[in-house]
């Protein structure tokens, strides 16, 4: 499935979006990727390089147009066009809603988790619509269900899902697949660059990293699904038991998150 396609990976060069470009790169792929630190997204190149694919390295925030369109501009004169379009970044915040005081810092958490994702989509999909290709939305379980600390980013979450379970269904008929993927608390740095109720980044993680899934785990997990064009992939037997609670008992529900967070995993 993923020989000699053409893929682009926003958040490219850390966590999920790093690992998937690595792994992606056993395949003899052409990838495009994509984030704001240069540095860190040029050593991510040079791997998937030396594992065989070819690669690009696009400096680009996703919360601008332009630098969305400049993503996929450079995608189509580099390799003559896109298959599978990965909307990976993503940031986070952990701050009940009653202490935030900057709301500026929560509106950028929307303009890079969803619009962001809007954006990549809007330029990439006549491209995509050609190669009869594939949308991929890395988004949260918090895209399923509400989690305190994280209502700001649980909102982006759950547009990205309402917005791409949408197309999913307007692009059947023109062969485009639309997979989402809803991780748990996965082992990243997102936790440390995410905004408090001032604005500022945590720099701390407040959940117990060592104790949660792995990327490499996640990313395991991701690639089948991603291969054979699967419509979501929802993370860990307790998330799925969740959802289901969820139709019969929700405040069972509330409460498990409450005390997930409380816990840190």
């Amino acid at each position: 499935m993923f020989e000699d396609k053409t893929i682009i990976i926003t958040g490219a060069s850390s966590g999920i979006g790093r690992e998937l470009a690595l792994r992606l790169s056993g395949r003899n792929t052409k990838l495009v990727l994509a984030a704001r630190n240069i540095e860190k997204l040029n050593e991510v190149k040079e791997g998937c390089i030396k594992n065989g694919s070819k690669a690009i390295a696009v400096k680009a925030d996703v919360s601008d147009k332009k630098d969305c369109k400049n993503i996929v501009d450079k995608t189509v004169e580099a390799f003559g066009g896109i298959d599978i379009l990965v909307n990976n970044a993503g940031i986070s915040m952990w701050a009940e809603f009653e202490k935030v005081t900057d709301l500026e810092a929560m509106e950028m958490i929307m303009k890079v988790n969803f619009f962001g994702s809007m954006y990549m989509t809007h330029y990439a999909l006549p491209h995509l619509i050609k190669s009869k290709g594939q949308i991929v939305g890395v988004s949260s379980l918090t895209g399923k269900t509400g989690v305190p600390t994280r209502s700001v980013y649980a909102a982006s979450k759950h547009a990205m899902a309402g917005f791409f379970d949408t197309l999913r269904i307007e692009l059947k008929e023109k062969g485009v697949a639309v997979t989402m993927i809803y991780p748990g608390f996965v082992a990243t740095d997102v936790r440390k660059r995410a905004f408090d109720g001032s604005g500022k980044l945590l720099g701390d993680s407040p959940v117990k990293e060592k104790e949660v899934m792995t990327v490499e785990e996640c990313v395991n997990l991701m690639l089948p699904v991603i291969e054979n064009r699967k419509r979501e992939l929802v993370m860990t037997t307790r998330a799925k038991l969740g959802l289901w609670l969820k139709l019969i008992a929700p405040s069972l529900v509330d409460n498990i998150a409450l005390k997930a967070i409380k816990k840190g995993k």
